[in-house]
């Protein structure tokens, strides 16, 4: 899809303005996932009439859905191009790629819960050099010896001591902001039935989200294994499934092509949540989360719900993540059992403060992300914050898992 472009009216501080002399700020786009995290940002700055929000998509192998999601949102972007010949008095990035070519300061923000993955592209690693994971590689900070980023986000303070071994030179711009998420989820939670009417589900029904992360230790990345656990098992009418697949999933593979190979899950009434929806109401309404080491496992340590990891002892977790404290609390599910069984086993066999560790490193500051995050950018643009609080609401209500249910006869269209 081609990006619709501004034009000389929002990238000129000339005649062709309405309003001219805005503070400038660039949201940088890479992917869906940190678009998704990247509107917690800019939703803080844009409607105060000081300020002109313009938005980019960069350059990334997972980018394909996003102008599409952007043109959903009413946001018409700038070519990257132009993005980069464009002076702005601040950019706001969750990826490093190219940003280094942008002339403005940039914010960094990380987009999902702590640091997960090791660094995957080990070509150009030196020999004994650590494979610092996310925002702790110098690699994803540094560009020909200079830091790139003027502030970098941090979820939790622990982060701050990880840095100081893996990039000391960026400590002077790391700022301990906390975590959207969870600030999220935390309001969410008393909203829990709510959402789960709002689903569809009845009295009585529970509900299982199954999400998977990217790449190939991911639960999608066992799909041969996956179907016919979820299909093969006879669960009651009081259960209702949900997919819930990273986006990188359907940009990697093609949207067509992942719902043609999860078309049996829908025409057996299992929902496929797309990778567009705000997928936080579903976590807070499960009773069940299966899941891998993705940031969505470890988000579903803040909710009701009773967690269970997939099987595989090929995944490569940064030790101090939140996913590595996961997998030494939560049970491992079987394939050579019946899935109901397991899932009332985990559910009776869970403590109240099973997750409680997970949860607490999870962010380090829970409840201060949009006001400390709003605090950072007004500085940085030397501007007044709004005499307001941050407005932090409850995500809005989900639509109904039929709506994400193939009808009889899709398959067809597939």
């Amino acid at each position: 899809m081609t990006v619709r472009t501004t034009g000389p009216a929002l990238i000129e501080q000339g005649h062709w303005l309405t309003r001219p002399d805005r503070k400038r700020v660039l949201v940088v786009v890479h992917t869906l996932t940190f678009g998704q995290r990247l509107k917690e940002v800019y939703c803080l700055l844009e409607r105060d009439i000081r300020i002109q929000v313009a938005f980019t998509v960069a350059p990334h192998a997972f980018g394909s859905g996003v102008p599409r999601h952007l043109e959903r949102l009413g946001i018409t972007a700038l070519s990257w191009d132009e993005a980069r010949r464009t002076e702005f008095d601040l950019a706001l990035a969750a990826s490093s790629r190219g940003v280094h070519e942008l002339r403005a300061p940039v914010v960094r923000i990380s987009h999902g819960a702590g640091h997960i993955k090791p660094l995957t592209d080990t070509s150009a690693i030196e020999p004994g050099e650590q494979r610092w994971p996310g925002m702790l590689n110098p690699r994803h900070l540094v560009h020909e010896g200079r830091v790139v980023p003027t502030a970098i986000a941090y979820a939790h303070q622990h982060d701050l001591r990880e840095l100081a071994s893996s990039c000391p030179e960026a400590l002077r711009v790391a700022h301990v902001v906390g975590d959207p998420c969870v600030d999220r989820i935390t309001t969410a939670r008393p909203y829990r039935e709510h959402y789960r009417r709002a689903l569809g589900l009845k009295s009585g029904q529970r509900l299982v989200v199954v999400n998977s992360t990217w790449g190939t230790t991911s639960t999608f990345g066992q799909l041969e294994s996956l179907l016919p656990h979820l299909m093969g098992q006879r669960l009651d009418g009081r259960c209702r499934i949900a997919l819930l697949i990273h986006p990188n999933v359907y940009a990697g593979h093609g949207d067509r092509q992942v719902r043609a190979w999860l078309a049996s899950c829908s025409e057996r009434g299992i929902a496929i949540v797309p990778p567009e929806a705000d997928w936080q109401p579903l976590l807070v309404a499960a009773d069940w989360i299966i899941g891998d080491h993705g940031s969505l496992t470890a988000y579903g340590s803040l909710t009701e719900a009773t967690l269970l990891l997939t099987p595989d002892p090929r995944r490569e977790v940064a030790p101090s993540s939140p996913a590595a404290l996961l997998a030494t609390t939560t049970p491992v599910l079987s394939p050579a059992h019946p899935l109901g069984m397991q899932l009332e086993y985990a559910a009776r066999r869970r403590r109240p403060d099973q997750y409680r560790r997970v949860a607490a490193s999870l962010s380090s500051v829970p409840g201060e992300f949009h006001r400390r995050m709003r605090s950072l950018i007004y500085r940085l643009l030397r501007l007044g914050e709004p005499a307001v609080p941050p407005d932090v609401g409850p995500p809005v209500a989900p639509p109904p898992l039929k709506r994400w249910v193939a009808p009889p006869g899709a398959e067809k269209w597939l």
